[in-house]
C-alpha cells in the first residue's frame, strides 16, 4: 500500500499531493468502517514519509518506564478509533489542517516493551529520521518518558522551549533506587542533555502531591516557569496562554500534553490521576491559545484505556490531538514549509 502511495505521488505537484493525503470523509465511508488510523489519514510508512508529507502522526505504545498504574502502551490504538469522531476543520479555530499541509499516519515506533533504554533508541532513532527528512512529529504515547528521546531527536542541534500541560512536573531525578528513566524523570534528562531550554520552558497546570518539596524547587531552580493550577485558577486560562507565550517566544518550541492534567472526571484513564485539574472544555482554551508559535512537534501521553472501559479519555485524548495538528500545521504552513510551497516536493 505504501509502495503504491509512493509512485502515485512521486510526480503529483504539492497541491495535488495534499489531496492524496486527505482523511477518509464520513460522508463517504461511515465513521465505523474502515481500517483504524489516527484521525482516517492515509497509512505511509516511515521510510516514505520524508519529501511525501509534512506531519507524521505515530503512535507509541510505551509503559515500561510508569511507576504506577500500567496500561498505556495500549493508548495509541484506543486513540486511533476514537479520532474517528475528529471531521476536517477545527470549529473553535477554523483551521483545516489538511488543507495546510499533508499529513499521515506512519504506524507505531516498534518499541521493546520490556527494555525502556532500547525503546528509547528506537524512538529516537525514528523521530531523527522525520527531522532530517523534514517532518514535523506528532506522536501518541504511551507514558511520559517517550517525550524524551523526541526532545533528543528534534534539539540536537539547537535546545528546544518547550510547552507542557500536565498535572506534574515529570523533573524528577532516580527512582526505586536510582532509576534514572522513568515517565517522572524526561525533561530533567533531557535538560541535563541539553536539548531542552529550561529559561524557554513553562508548565502549566501542575499539582498534586509530592514526595519532596526538592522536587519543585529543582526546576524552579533551573529556570523553569510553573504556572500550577492555583495560579491559573486565579488568573484564568487566558493570563496562562500569555505568559506560557511570553516564557517560550518565537524561537522553536515543542509542545507536551498529558492527559492527565485533565481532571479524572473528564479524563479517568490515567495511570497518576490527579484532582482539581482542567476541565476537557478548559484544554481546548487552553491549547487553542498557543497559535502562530514556531511548533516543531508535539505529542499526546498517558492515556491508559484499561482504566476507562466507556472510551470517554480516548476520546479526550483524540480531541487534543486534533488541536495539536491544527497547531503544527498551521505553524508549518507559516514557516513556508506548507501549501504556500505550492511546485513540487
Amino acid at each position: 500500500m505504501a509502495q503504491n502511495l509512493k509512485t502515485k505521488t512521486d510526480r503529483l505537484t504539492r497541491p495535488e499531493r495534499l489531496e492524496a493525503f486527505q482523511p477518509l470523509s464520513g460522508m463517504v465511508v461511515p465513521r465505523f468502517a474502515g481500517i483504524s488510523t489516527f484521525m482516517r489519514l492515509p497509512y505511509l510508512a516511515p521510510t516514505e514519509a520524508p519529501g511525501r508529507i509534512d506531519i507524521a502522526l505515530l503512535g507509541i505504545p510505551f509503559d515500561g518506564a510508569t511507576t504506577n498504574r500500567p496500561g498505556t502502551r495500549l493508548g495509541p490504538r484506543q486513540v486511533r478509533e476514537a479520532s474517528s469522531l475528529m471531521r476536517f476543520v477545527n470549529y473553535g479555530t477554523l483551521v483545516a489542517p489538511y488543507d495546510l499541509c499533508a499529513c499521515a499516519d506512519i504506524g507505531d515506533v516498534p518499541v521493546n516493551p520490556i527494555d525502556v533504554q532500547d525503546t528509547l533508541r528506537r524512538i529516537e532513532a525514528e523521530v531523527s529520521y522525520l527531522h532530517q527528512g523534514g517532518v514535523v512529529p506528532l506522536s501518541i504515547g504511551g507514558d511520559h518518558i517517550v517525550s524524551y528521546p523526541i526532545l533528543r531527536a528534534l534539539g540536537s542541534n539547537q535546545p528546544l522551549g518547550l510547552i507542557h500541560v500536565d498535572a506534574h512536573s515529570d523533573t524528577g531525578d532516580t527512582f526505586f533506587g536510582g532509576q534514572k528513566l522513568t515517565h517522572g524523570t524526561p525533561f530533567r534528562r533531557a535538560i541535563e542533555d541539553g536539548v531542552l531550554d529550561p529559561g524557554r520552558m513553562v508548565q502549566i497546570g501542575i499539582r498534586g502531591t509530592m514526595y519532596s518539596a526538592d522536587e519543585r524547587q529543582w526546576a524552579l531552580d533551573q529556570g523553569i516557569r510553573i504556572i500550577d493550577m492555583e495560579e491559573v485558577v486565579e488568573k484564568g486560562v487566558p493570563y496562562a496562554i500569555a505568559e506560557a507565550r511570553r516564557v517560550v517566544g518565537m524561537a522553536p518550541t515543542y509542545f507536551t500534553f498529558d492527559i492527565d492534567s485533565i481532571d479524572p472526571a473528564f479524563a479517568p484513564g490515567t495511570g497518576t490521576p490527579e484532582i482539581g485539574g482542567f476541565t476537557s472544555r478548559e484544554a481546548l482554551q487552553l491549547v487553542r491559545g498557543f497559535r502562530h508559535l514556531n511548533l516543531v512537534g508535539a505529542d499526546m501521553v498517558e492515556v491508559s484505556p484499561p482504566l476507562d472501559q466507556s472510551g470517554g479519555t480516548a476520546l479526550v485524548g483524540a480531541s487534543i490531538a486534533f488541536e495539536l495538528l491544527c497547531l503544527l500545521a498551521e505553524s508549518r504552513f507559516e514557516r513556508g514549509e506548507g501549501r504556500s510551497n505550492a511546485a513540487g516536493a
